[in-house]
């Protein structure tokens, strides 16, 4: 077998044997071995226990030496061991790291990985079309991510292809940080599945019948819901318009003179007529009742805890996505049911304009950087006189990164490419990469995926001898979106690669707060145990949410403003990892509170 990555001197492989029993495997320099349960000697081999041996077996190692856990995937792994009070420090996720060695081009010796086609973690794929602000936002998978191989043997030899990848790696050093980050990400979503996140049924029902109506028998639709189609059918002038189904509300529309193509918020908010506020009314009510409704709170919350399948990694970005509960997609609305325990605060925080200071940090642009130091990015534009408004420079610089070059976009942009020559070079450069074909890298090395056969298919067509102009159109489009989507890969991913080295540095940070004191008398006060978290964060501040840019700790009340100065630390910390010393900051807008606010 090759040598481990560098980075750490023991490595613990687990995986399962054909008894269905588990093998533990120790990694020491260049030489792997296994650790015998009694722990006398080293020896070459294989060393099995049983399931209910491993919790113990992962506390010792841990005990003695804080070892790298290298599992096929966290989420099989984590759960059997956080139930049972045991917390490792750091892991190697053989299926994650799989989906950035097989696609990175810093990788020179990356085919045997890449063949190994049962370790796939399919992330979620860019739309063919994107568009501005939608680009790569896939946050809710209903498919079950695929299974990999958990046996040992399939575990060691995937090991074995990746540390052999990685040795071959043109820049090893960045590789493997985003190695880690990962996977310390997927012990992260493991870890706030575990705990969950606090979460208010009352006020939650309360919300709903405030925006609803009270909870309806059956499949009723809740009053207010109802009233407020009536509103609809009677602008209408048709009692028996469906408001649920596409083509009959079309055709109820088209027959009240509404001439509109699809029903989409955006075009029906074009249309005067009576009909639409009512209905637009109607459209957020089903969607808070179908996403986020009592059949929702019925499924999700239990014990106090809503409990969330995170998929790190799920968006080829290196975002993350969700395969059930909508992580990622609460609406602001319902954050008031997010209610810290008795004795116990919220500690929220986000990162304002992320991705542009993730550009600015990654081209080395000063002046940039300079326009967002201490301050809001956007009206840090206003001030240095490029733009008239805070709106105005946020359109630029979206407009800039997704490569918008129509309306307002297309008149404020070069703005920004007068004052920001470097940062807009960067962007420019990768969408020109991918308008050729071409892939890109983050700044960690996460590369973007190959435009696929249709892609190629159309750019041929538009080569042939006998190519018509429409052949020509479909292919400058096609070449055209793929630049947009390699335009905004180096940076979503680069802003989703700090975040994961936020969230990796925050976990280790908030472990080593000390853990609240119980009474030791019954009946006498003292702090409340979060007891729904789980064994392993009861007592001790823990992550309960994060979304691309933000985070919410679930902290003891007296460990509060210890926990927010963790998380300013991180953050810090995040940057000097990345970026060394450029000169950009990443400021925080953070609160503690019993209840998360609204906006």
């Amino acid at each position: 077998m090759t040598t481990p990555p560098a980075g750490s001197h023991e490595w613990c492989v687990i995986g399962r044997t054909p008894d269905d029993s588990l093998g533990g495997v120790r990694g020491m320099g260049s030489m792997l071995a296994v650790v015998d349960l009694d722990g006398d000697r080293v020896r070459i081999g294989s060393h099995r226990l049983g399931a209910d041996e491993l919790p113990d077996f992962v506390r010792e190692r841990e005990s003695q030496g804080r070892p790298r856990w290298v599992f096929s995937d966290a989420p099989n792994w984590c759960p059997a061991l956080l139930s049972a009070g045991v917390r490792i420090e750091r892991c190697h996720d053989l299926r994650l790291s799989h989906a950035i060695l097989m696609r990175s081009e810093s990788v020179r010796d990356g085919g045997a990985v890449a063949a190994a086609e049962e370790w796939d973690a399919d992330p979620v794929s860019a739309p063919a079309a994107p568009e501005a602000e939608a680009l790569f936002d896939v946050t809710e998978r209903r498919s079950r991510i695929k299974q990999v191989p958990h046996d040992i043997d399939s575990a060691l030899a995937e090991f074995d292809r990746q540390s052999a990848a990685l040795a071959s790696a043109a820049d090893p050093g960045r590789l493997r940080l985003l190695l880690a980050a990962e996977s310390a990400g997927g012990l992260v979503a493991a870890e706030m599945q575990a705990a969950g996140v606090p979460w208010d049924v009352e006020e939650h029902d309360r919300i709903l019948a405030e925006e609803l109506g009270p909870r309806p028998a059956g499949d009723a639709k809740p009053e207010k819901m109802l009233a407020v189609a009536e509103q609809v059918r009677t602008a209408l002038d048709d009692p028996r318009a469906n408001l649920d189904s596409h083509v009959k509300l079309l055709h109820s529309l088209h027959a009240a003179g509404i001439n509109v193509a699809s029903t989409s918020k955006w075009e029906l908010q074009e249309s005067e007529h009576p009909a639409i506020a009512p209905l637009l009314e109607y459209k957020k009510q089903a969607r808070l009742l179908s996403a986020n409704g009592w059949a929702w709170l019925d499924e999700w919350v239990d014990e106090g805890r809503y409990r969330p399948v995170y998929v790190p990694g799920g968006v080829v970005t290196g975002r993350w996505a969700a395969s059930g509960g909508g992580a990622l997609q609460i609406p602001r609305q319902l954050r008031p049911a997010l209610r810290a325990d008795p004795g116990w605060r919220l500690v929220s925080a986000d990162v304002a304009q992320l991705e542009p200071r993730a550009l600015a940090a990654m081209a080395g642009d000063r002046a940039m950087a300079e326009a967002g130091r201490g301050r809001d990015l956007y009206s840090g534009l206003v001030d240095e006189g490029i733009v008239a408004t805070r709106q105005e420079a946020k359109i630029a610089v979206l407009g800039a990164m997704y490569g918008s070059t129509t309306g307002d976009s297309g008149r404020l942009v070069p703005r920004l490419r007068a004052s920001f020559p470097a940062a807009m070079s960067l962007v420019d450069s990768a969408a020109e990469v991918g308008s050729n074909g071409g892939v890109v890298s983050t700044w960690l090395g996460r590369t973007s995926p190959v435009p696929g056969e249709g892609w190629s298919r159309v750019q041929r067509a538009a080569n042939r001898f006998d190519a018509t102009s429409a052949d020509e159109n479909r292919a400058r489009r096609a070449a055209g979106d793929q630049g947009r989507f390699t335009r905004n890969f180096v940076v979503q991913g680069t802003a989703a690669e700090w975040a994961l080295a936020w969230l990796a540095d925050l976990r280790l940070r908030l472990a080593r707060l000390p853990a609240v004191d119980l009474p030791t008398v019954e009946g006498e006060p003292g702090t409340t145990s979060a007891t729904a978290s789980g064994p392993v964060f009861s007592r001790q501040a823990h992550l309960v949410f994060f979304l691309h840019d933000e985070v919410i700790v679930h902290s003891p009340a007296q460990h509060a403003e210890a926990a927010a100065a963790a998380i300013r630390e991180a953050a810090a910390s995040a940057g000097k990892l990345l970026f060394g010393n450029a000169p950009v900051d990443f400021p925080l807008e953070l609160t503690i509170s019993e209840r998360a606010e609204k906006d």
